[in-house]
């Protein structure tokens, strides 16, 4: 695992940490490879979340926001939706969040389709997600709330109390098209 920001130290002292947050940190920094080739460890998440994606998800070129929900969805002993790496698919996960709070999934509408990533926070204008393909990679980003579609919570059988909202500073990008 790469060295999770400055402005995110915070995040791995909480206790208890949502599974799928403690999951999304422990692949924190994985970068896609750029040209023909593939990282090999994105290749492998396809196989570990089923036969069907493996046979759907050919290259790491391809978005893979929602490939990465899955994988740690699966990892925390959650049940990914229906095609998964279909980034709005996860609308349908877990159940209504309302307000979001930390380990929930956000989706956004993107030109040419969605993302999906994890809520860690937010400031005034925008929502600190963690996430797949950002940039290529594995890592945080503000993304504008004018741009959610849904806020999705886990099932769980004991919610952590960690699980609220986060005000965070209004620090780094903002990002405007993910992948």
């Amino acid at each position: 695992m790469a060295s999770v920001p400055k402005a995110y130290k915070w995040l791995p002292t909480l206790d208890p940490l949502p599974r799928m947050v403690s999951e999304a940190l422990a692949l924190f920094g994985t970068v896609e490879t750029p040209g023909k080739k593939s990282n090999v460890i994105i290749m492998a998440w396809a196989k570990e979340v089923s036969e069907k994606v493996q046979h759907t998800y050919y290259a790491d070129e391809v978005p893979w926001c929602g490939l990465f929900a899955a994988v740690i969805a699966k990892r925390a002993g959650k049940t990914p939706p229906v095609d998964p790496l279909w980034a709005l698919n996860w609308n349908k996960f877990g159940v209504d969040a309302g307000q979001p709070a930390l380990g929930d999934i956000l989706t956004f509408q993107r030109e040419g389709g969605g993302h999906v990533g994890l809520y860690v926070g937010e400031d005034k204008d925008c929502y600190h997600v963690l996430g797949g393909n950002q940039s290529d990679q594995v890592c945080f980003t503000r993304i504008v709330k004018g741009r959610l579609k849904g806020a999705r919570r886990p099932h769980y059988q004991n919610q952590p109390k960690t699980v609220k909202p986060y005000i965070l500073a209004a620090t780094g990008g903002i990002s405007s098209n993910e992948g």
